[in-house]
């Protein structure tokens, strides 16, 4: 726990020193043009700044000439004049601020939440009003601080911490919309070329297709391919087998490079995610879950088998594989209604007559030039060194349970960890006992023998340490903030036993607060937003929002404020039972074992 005090003047000496560097230093404290708004400050009130607080102020290069202070003993001084409205006024805003903070942190959207924390700090900082002078601005404002800094031990615990993960954009985005010159010589080399491939899709080579040939050329297109083939080598087996049982074309495995360039972190602007650029509901069709905890878009492989089984269906329905993967990427409606507006099932006869969308009558020629490149890369002068396919352990752990517990009983790192399962959002894995584990090759017999020594409702806050030289356990504990007591009861270990190096201690760290209550958070629709996208950020369906906000069509405004209702849980707890014992005073329980991108409807 911090100290209110203490934290607040370091707090302010780093104020002091970021306005310093916004604006000139002044040795003196000139009066202030009193302003007109709320949120000015005026000279009014404003106390007088001893010389040591002015040099606090001028920046840290002055810091080093004062003498010590026993800081302890002196008055919390106000570097800023105070704020109109007065104290009542500021709690107010202070609480508004904090309660928006923890609305969002609940919610599951840290960066939001860091934002509001920060306000509500900084509005009690630069407010001019000394905190400790006013029983309830200090009660407040240790309620504020300490409840800050108890979220940020629990976002770092649920491995989140107070930034969102990036996701990778998908380059379908970039390349879609774009149009390109054709090389009257490039169509003639790719058309002879095209003559001795083997493929089980249809190949054609025409100006448009050879257009998206020249692109993929140029530096910037010539990385999207690279990288997209070097990846590929990752995921060749498994989707061959897939599409394979499935019953569809092995080419389709290029729908996958052009949408994702095979990243499963791949994110649309329309809320499409994984290789195969599932919207949320279009993936809920084909079995693919999307929780709290983990999103099966980004499962490889269960992404895979959802995709050719759509795309099957697709070809069922058109009884064309070009239309089928135009129905991929705008839907089925779309491509019928073309379809009925023409009279042609073709696909380049609804291209010529201009009845798809932009961005759809360019998704089958980039699908045809990256399969006419990717077959015979060579012949364009592109090179890449597929990755390897990565062989894993699985292991069905019965319950939630923290990655960095996993990793350090495993010896492995997180991010192996985070790679080898992309459909976790969160760093711990779902309260659900079918959910499958992937653990380095390997790694699966000593997880299972060495997990079972810690309870089970323990998996989500309890860690693992290996001691390393000169470690005593008050030092450990303060790490894992317990105390060394805990830590040795759980270890079974006397007073005064000394730690030897290499070995691994439990850690009985405390667990974070459980949230399972719904949440309303008010969001403002901004440029790029589609109802289905913000549907996905927030875990809930499209129909949810509409019905929350009472909408009756598909569509939102830049600016509107939408009411959404998230929910965020933490797992059950039961009890199991383990067998496996390490340095512990009681033998612990413990379970048993361990569609398409953009417009798709």
């Amino acid at each position: 726990m911090r100290h209110g005090g203490a934290w607040l003047l370091l707090a302010m000496s780093f104020a002091g020193c970021e306005d310093a560097a916004k604006r000139p230093v002044q040795a003196h404290a000139p009066a202030l043009e009193p302003q007109q708004t709320q949120q000015a400050r005026v000279a009014q009130g404003a106390q007088a700044q001893p010389m040591q607080a002015r040099v606090l102020q001028a920046g840290p290069s002055t810091v080093g000439n004062l003498p010590l202070r026993n800081l302890k003993t002196q008055p919390l001084i106000s570097l800023t004049p105070r704020m109109p409205g007065g104290i009542p006024y500021l709690i107010e805003i202070v609480k508004a601020k904090f309660a928006s903070g923890e609305a969002n942190y609940k919610a599951g959207h840290l960066a939001a939440a860091r934002r509001d924390f920060d306000d509500a700090v900084d509005w009690m900082l630069e407010s001019g009003y000394d905190p400790n002078s006013d029983p309830k601005l200090s009660e407040l404002f240790h309620q504020v601080t300490d409840t800050i800094y108890a979220y940020e031990l629990q976002a770092f615990r649920a491995g989140d911490g107070f930034s969102e993960a990036p996701a990778v954009p998908a380059p379908i985005d970039e390349v879609a919309e774009m149009t390109f010159p054709v090389d009257p010589k490039l169509k003639e080399r790719a058309e002879e070329a095209a003559k001795s491939l083997s493929h089980d899709l249809p190949l054609t080579v025409n100006d448009v297709v050879v257009s998206y040939l020249n692109f993929f050329q140029t530096p910037r297109g010539r990385a999207i391919v690279e990288t997209g083939l070097r990846r590929k080598g990752k995921y060749d087996d498994m989707i061959a087998r897939v599409l394979r049982e499935e019953g569809v074309p092995q080419d389709l495995i290029y729908l996958a490079q052009a949408e994702s360039a095979f990243q499963p972190l791949a994110l649309s602007r329309a809320g499409a995610r994984g290789i195969w650029q599932f919207v949320q509901w279009r993936g809920n069709e084909y079995g693919l879950k999307r929780t709290w905890w983990v999103d099966e878009r980004m499962d490889p492989e269960k992404a895979t088998r959802a995709a050719a089984q759509h795309l099957r269906d697709l070809y069922g329905l058109f009884g064309d594989w070009y239309l089928a993967i135009a129905a991929y990427n705008c839907g089925p409606g779309n491509v019928q209604k073309g379809v009925e507006r023409t009279g042609y099932a073709d696909f380049w006869e609804l291209y010529k007559r201009n009845v798809l969308p932009r961005e759809t009558k360019n998704y089958v020629p980039i699908i045809l030039a990256l399969t006419l490149i990717a077959k015979d890369a060579a012949h364009y002068g592109i090179s890449a060194e597929p990755e390897q396919p990565v062989e894993t352990d699985t292991v069905k752990p019965g319950r939630a349970i923290d990655l960095r517990l996993v990793a350090e009983t495993i010896d492995a790192d997180v991010a192996t960890l985070r790679t080898l399962n992309p459909s976790l959002l969160r760093m711990a894995t779902p309260d659900d006992p079918s959910f499958v584990l992937h653990l380095p090759k390997g790694t699966a017999e000593t997880f299972s023998a060495e997990i079972a020594d810690i309870p089970a409702d323990k998996w989500v806050s309890w860690r693992r340490h290996r001691v390393e030289s000169g470690e005593t356990l008050t030092s450990i504990a303060k790490k894992y903030r317990v105390t060394p007591g805990a830590i040795a009861a759980a270890n079974d270990l006397e007073a005064g036993t000394g730690l030897e190096a290499g070995e691994k201690l439990i850690i009985p760290a405390a667990r974070p607060v459980e949230e399972t209550k719904s949440r309303l958070v008010r969001y403002r629709v901004r440029r790029g937003d589609t109802l289905g996208g913000i549907a996905d950020q927030f875990s809930v369906t499209d129909g949810d929002i509409r019905r929350w906000n009472g909408l009756k069509g598909g569509k939102v405004s830049r600016g509107m404020v939408l009411r959404i209702y998230t929910v965020g849980g933490a797992p059950e707890t039961r009890t199991v039972k383990s067998s496996v014992k390490t340095r512990r005073k009681k033998p612990a329980s413990a379970s048993g074992s361990p569609g398409g991108s953009q417009a798709k409807p």
